[in-house]
């Protein structure tokens, strides 16, 4: 194995596992080994059982932002892994499912659907957004950098008449297992009724919820701290304010619970990035078929037959050691996307290459888009894949 896969997740301490012990607890089937780490908490009768992800609150953020006796910090039982790439398609997806990604096959926020011949942006059904061909920047933004806008992009487009992912990529999610053998189980996203829109109506149905009488699981997300870190960086006034007021808002609401085990993790962690555009590397995109997929730093290339053998040196003349490429035949070898058993169609969905961040730098594949993400994750550093787990265990009254 190449030195740097050394630090690849865990595969035995990762949010997949975590997802199966949460199954074993509510006697769900299981896909894979349970957590050790929540092993022990989740082996406790309590009436609820509640998984918080927030979005990007990994290690790296709680330590950079949270005081070690602060809320989060003082109840923390240990960290373990992302699952790779760390990043929240293929992190929620895996906590969701209880596989891992290269079971259930989404990858990361950009796919390449063979079934489809076409790159598809996931969560949102619409085909890979492109940079209209000529397009410039607008002028200078204040820090004298050019700036580029929304019109740069061609319309978006939807990915076909169906879900793609729900169609070819489609998964049985935990909360469904857990109601399938008699649980009871919720999910609390904004993207699903009663469609919460911020971190307080969260809050506020996870609190409903554990006021009703039955054992239960109850699993939510939230889309912060990433969204403020991928526009504002790690490292911001913006989101330390965010970071912050997510711990004391989610102190409050666990203050007013009962019989509640309440462990808060993420999806994975953040970095803050050097951006590069793929369209200012001719040499590179002329090697390909299509734009890459996948994430900006983990990117996979399909490339042309006659610069299969020269396209490692091609790619390495501008990116040097910023990023580990790898075969296809290296990527499955390695059990880069977990240890499961590989998807019949896995191998055509990764390309010919991918190439894995294993410094600072991301690259995408618009002017616009690596103008507006100073922030970024799914790459191959600790920084991006160490994630809390966060418990807190609430009596029942009168105990």
């Amino acid at each position: 194995m190449n030195k740097k896969l050394s630090d690849l997740p865990d595969y035995g301490n990762c949010l997949v596992n975590l997802s199966n012990s949460i199954l074993k607890k509510f006697d769900a089937e299981t896909t894979a080994k349970t957590l050790p780490l929540a092993d022990p908490y989740l082996e406790k009768n309590y009436k609820n059982v509640v998984v918080l992800l927030l979005d990007a609150m990994g290690m790296s953020i709680i330590e950079k932002h949270l005081q070690k006796d602060g809320f989060f910090r003082s109840h923390l039982a240990g960290s373990f892994d992302s699952v790779y790439p760390p990043t929240t398609v293929a992190a929620t997806t895996s906590m969701l499912s209880g596989l891992y990604p290269n079971e259930h096959g989404w990858l990361g926020w950009d796919l390449y659907f063979p079934q489809l011949n076409k790159n598809v942006t996931v969560f949102q059904n619409i085909e890979q957004r492109r940079e209209k061909e000529g397009a410039h920047p607008t002028g200078k933004t204040p820090d004298g950098s050019t700036k580029w806008t929304e019109d740069s992009l061609e319309e978006a487009r939807p990915a076909a008449d169906h879900n793609a992912g729900f169609t070819y990529i489609p998964y049985r999610n935990i909360i469904e297992k857990i109601n399938d053998v008699g649980g009871y189980a919720y999910p609390v996203m904004p993207f699903l009724p009663p469609y919460p829109q911020s971190m307080e109506e969260i809050l506020k149905q996870i609190e409903a919820l554990c006021k009703e009488p039955e054992d239960k699981f109850i699993y939510a997300y939230w889309n912060e701290p990433d969204s403020t870190m991928h526009r504002t960086g790690t490292k911001s006034n913006d989101t330390h304010k965010m970071v912050t007021e997510l711990e004391s808002m989610v102190g409050e609401t666990v203050s007013r619970l009962s019989d509640t085990l309440f462990l808060i993790t993420a999806d994975h962690s953040h970095m803050d990035s050097r951006n590069h555009c793929l369209l200012d590397y001719p040499e590179i995109t002329d090697c390909l078929l299509r734009m890459p997929s996948m994430e900006p730093r983990t990117l996979n290339f399909f490339v042309k037959y006659e610069y299969k053998e020269s396209f490692p040196e091609i790619f390495r003349k501008y990116f040097k050691d910023a990023f580990l490429l790898l075969t296809r035949e290296e990527v499955l070898a390695n059990g880069l996307f977990g240890p499961g058993e590989n998807r019949e169609d896995l191998e055509a969905m990764i390309g010919d290459y991918v190439a894995l961040a294993v410094s600072d730098e991301s690259i995408f594949n618009t002017h616009l888009e690596a103008q507006e993400m100073p922030g970024g994750h799914a790459g191959l550093t600790r920084e991006e894949i160490a994630i809390p787990l966060i418990v807190i265990e609430k009596e029942a009254q009168g105990e």
